[in-house]
């Protein structure tokens, strides 16, 4: 019988991934758009790069979009409004530092070499610093204005991430359900590093043991800590299993951030009204059952942007700060 032996650590995969994911450490990110936008499902978009570039000096390590194609209403949020890969690029040019990640492609509803292309582009326009969260999809409207198939959407998403990373390699020769690249067409430009990095979200319709052993990480959602550390922990006996190096996790968190340290914890959306002393006290609890990232959404945050971004990086940062990549 063949023992598996798993290699300690994570990969080194780009500069964007190196830096956001770290063995034992939290980091933290931000969801764009980096405003108050709770009382609408669009935002207003103000300041959205200065805020972004805010961001990259105050220390974030990194700041996420999302797939919304319409602004679905049973949904309430817009996202970013712009498409993400065309987002990146402008962010990209904006920016020097701070990772750039999609959580995430829904690659059911776009053909995977668009994706593919999109994607190699978008890393290596920022010089490596592209994250790809990839998922099903969960809004059932869009499919069919796509004339796409909600139902089907599992065995297309895995059929999408192989093509995906087919098209990391030289002269890709496959066949897939959706096509079959050969006589020594290539695609270009490549990933920086050889690969995207991908990380799964969810389930995205898969089995779980497929999720641990294709992608490069997990991006879950919050749920009470002691459930939280089951997941975790069920992901990586799985990501053991396979033999190959660790992956990380990462989830998002919708804050208010109070005025005062010492304000206690109320719940709001997928997240918490709280001061900065509980929001580390969390955090750190996050940190201790094996979570690498946490992407901080402040849709529902009341203080002024600027004024609450910085009063986490002075007061917050500093406990999570990952180690420098070159």
């Amino acid at each position: 019988m063949l023992t598996r032996v798993q290699t300690p650590g994570f990969e080194q995969i780009n500069r964007g991934y190196n830096s956001v994911f770290q063995p034992g450490r939290l980091t933290l990110g931000l969801v764009v758009p980096l405003e108050n936008y709770s009382s609408s499902a669009v935002p207003e978009m103000q300041r959205h790069l200065e805020r972004v570039q805010l961001a990259e000096r105050l220390g974030f390590s990194s700041v996420w979009l999302r797939d919304v194609p319409f602004n679905v209403p049973s949904f309430g949020d817009a996202g970013q409004m712009f498409d993400p890969f065309v987002y990146l690029g402008y962010l990209a040019a904006g920016t020097r530092s701070i990772a750039l990640g999609v959580a995430s492609i829904i690659l059911p509803l776009r053909h995977p070499a668009h994706v593919a292309k999109a994607a190699a582009s978008a890393d290596v326009l920022s010089g490596g610093r592209l994250l790809l969260g990839v998922a099903s999809g969960d809004r059932p409207e869009e499919y069919p204005a796509l004339n796409m198939s909600f139902e089907y959407r599992g065995p297309r998403f895995r059929d999408s991430f192989d093509y995906i990373r087919h098209m990391a390699e030289q002269q890709p020769d496959f066949k897939s359900g959706q096509g079959a690249p050969s006589g020594g067409m290539d695609m270009l430009p490549k990933p920086i590093a050889g690969k995207l990095p991908m990380l799964i979200t969810g389930g995205s319709q898969q089995d779980p043991g497929w999720i641990a052993a294709n992608g490069d990480g997990w991006m879950t959602y919050p749920r009470q800590v002691s459930f939280q550390e089951k997941a975790i922990s069920d992901y990586r006996s799985k990501v053991r299993a396979e033999g190959s190096f660790d992956k990380p996790v990462m989830q998002p968190l919708y804050i208010d951030l109070a005025d005062t340290a010492d304000a206690p914890v109320q719940p709001i959306h997928l997240g918490f009204r709280l001061g900065i002393n509980a929001l580390r006290s969390y955090l750190k609890g996050l940190e201790a059952i094996g979570v690498n990232h946490v992407a901080l959404n402040l849709r529902f945050n009341h203080a002024n942007i600027e004024t609450t971004l910085n009063r986490l990086s002075e007061e917050l940062l500093p406990d999570f700060q990952g180690q420098e990549n070159p």
